[in-house]
C-alpha cells in the first residue's frame, strides 16, 4: 500500500509528508457497495483514494438520496474535510462505487499538516474548489437539464470512472442516484435503446454512443 500511495500522491505531496502519511494512515480495502460514511455520523478520519471510486450522496429526511459526485484516485471529499476540521456530523453518505483501496488520515493530523506543509494546504483548497464545482454542476443539471439528459450524463460519468462501456447496475439503483422513480428511468432507458444510444442487458447497460 505504501508504494501505491507514493505512486498516487508523489506528484502532489513532498517526500516528508508522504513519510508522515505512511506512519499514521490506516490502509483500507472495501468492496463495491460498502458504506464508508453514514449521514449524521461523526467522522474520525479522512480518506485518500488509492484505487477505485467512491460516490457521494446527499440524503433527505425521508431517506431518499441524490448523487452529488464521484471521487476517484488522487481525490478526497471536501465535505469530509469540513466535517473533520469542524467536528460536525456528516451531511453526506459515501458508498464504494467499485472495489477500492483507501488510506484513512486521522482527524488530528489534518490541521497540523495544513500549517506544516504547503502541498497539503494546496491539496485541501483545491479539493474544496473541485468538489464545489462538481456540486454546482449537479445543481445545474437538476435545474437546466431534462431527465433524459441527466440520465445520459450519469451513465457516461459511470463509464468514464470504470473505463468500461458496460455498467453493472439496476434501474432502481439509477433511480435512487438521480432521485427519480424506477418507472421513469426504465421508460427513458428503453427510449435510449430504441435510439441506439445504449443496449439493455440483465442488470447491466452498455453505452454505444461515445
Amino acid at each position: 500500500m505504501i508504494e501505491e500511495l507514493n505512486n498516487s500522491y508523489s506528484h502532489l505531496f513532498e517526500k516528508e509528508l508522504l513519510e508522515e502519511i505512511n506512519k499514521v494512515a490506516i490502509a483500507k480495502e472495501v468492496h463495491e457497495g460498502t458504506e464508508l460514511i453514514r449521514s449524521g455520523s461523526y467522522i474520525k478520519s479522512m480518506p485518500l483514494i488509492i484505487h477505485g471510486a467512491i460516490k457521494i450522496l446527499r440524503e433527505d429526511q425521508d431517506g431518499d438520496e441524490l448523487l452529488l459526485y464521484f471521487l476517484e484516485k488522487g481525490d478526497t471529499c471536501a465535505m469530509t474535510l469540513s466535517c473533520c476540521i469542524g467536528h460536525h456530523r456528516s451531511e453526506i453518505k459515501a458508498i464504494a462505487e467499485m472495489d477500492s483501496k483507501l488510506v484513512m488520515i486521522p482527524v488530528e493530523k489534518m490541521e497540523e499538516w495544513t500549517t506544516k506543509y504547503k502541498s497539503w494546504r494546496n491539496f485541501v483548497f483545491e479539493s474544496y474548489h473541485k468538489r464545489l464545482m462538481e456540486a454546482i454542476e449537479t445543481i445545474d443539471s437538476i435545474a437546466f437539464l431534462k431527465m433524459d439528459e441527466r440520465l445520459l450524463k450519469y451513465l457516461k460519468d459511470k463509464t468514464k470512472i470504470s473505463n468500461d462501456p458496460l455498467i453493472s447496475t439496476t434501474h432502481q439503483q439509477i433511480a435512487y442516484d438521480l432521485h427519480s422513480s424506477r418507472v421513469v428511468i426504465s421508460r427513458l432507458l428503453k427510449k435510449m435503446e430504441k435510439e441506439g444510444i445504449i443496449k439493455l442487458n440483465r442488470n447491466s447497460i452498455e453505452i454505444l454512443e461515445a
